[in-house]
């Protein structure tokens, strides 16, 4: 009876132990979140009134990383006013940030704040309504932290991106850069504030 009753015991512990074990497995893993093996963005398609340029996203990689770029690039550099310098800072810029408050920003309300403010900057082609921008901005977010291994830049969060060309509307940023004095600033607007805010939640 005695080692009936113990039997039973520990086949509960060992029972609860494995499912404790098994949940922690799942939060640390990318199939708890939902993060797919996505193909990377290829490009960024800029667009600017009646004009467009594209920008290959493994172009503006090996920028960030060498310093290197191709003729093309450096003519939208030219355009923004910005040093190359601190062009590759703000792309090289790493943001360390658990998967799993990352999950509850995105999926907070001040993450949906903060995401569909973005989608009207960058989203994907032919997105009609802001629910599609912010999605795909939410998968990015989730996929480009688990490509750089607990940290984001915005060249992880390109290649997170669901879709195989990105849209970079100029004139829907034009109208943040009005509030801000530099891309780093542009940077801190659309980060810090939320992140900060989720983080003492």
């Amino acid at each position: 009876m005695l080692r009936s009753q113990l039997a039973q015991t520990f086949k509960m512990k060992f029972s609860k132990f494995f499912i404790i074990k098994t949940i922690l497995i799942l939060i640390n893993s990318q199939l708890f979140f939902n993060v797919p093996k996505a193909n990377s963005a290829e490009e960024i398609k800029i667009i600017y009134n009646i004009f467009s340029r594209t920008i290959k996203v493994n172009s503006l990689k090996t920028f960030a990383q060498n310093g290197s770029s191709t003729d093309n690039l450096k003519r939208i550099f030219k355009a923004t006013g910005s040093s190359d310098k601190e062009i590759r800072s703000v792309l090289n810029k790493n943001f360390e940030i658990p998967i799993t408050i990352a999950s509850k920003l995105v999926y907070s309300e001040i993450g949906n704040i903060f995401l569909t403010r973005l989608s009207s900057i960058i989203h994907p082609p032919k997105a009609d309504d802001e629910r599609t921008g912010m999605l795909a901005l939410r998968s990015s977010v989730i996929q480009g932290i688990y490509l750089g291994n607990g940290k984001i830049n915005l060249i992880n969060f390109f290649e997170g991106y669901p879709t195989k060309t990105i849209i970079l509307d100029v004139n829907a940023l034009s109208k943040v850069m009005n509030k801000v004095q530099s891309i780093s600033e542009l940077l801190d607007f659309f980060t810090n504030s939320p992140l900060e805010k989720i983080k003492t939640n």
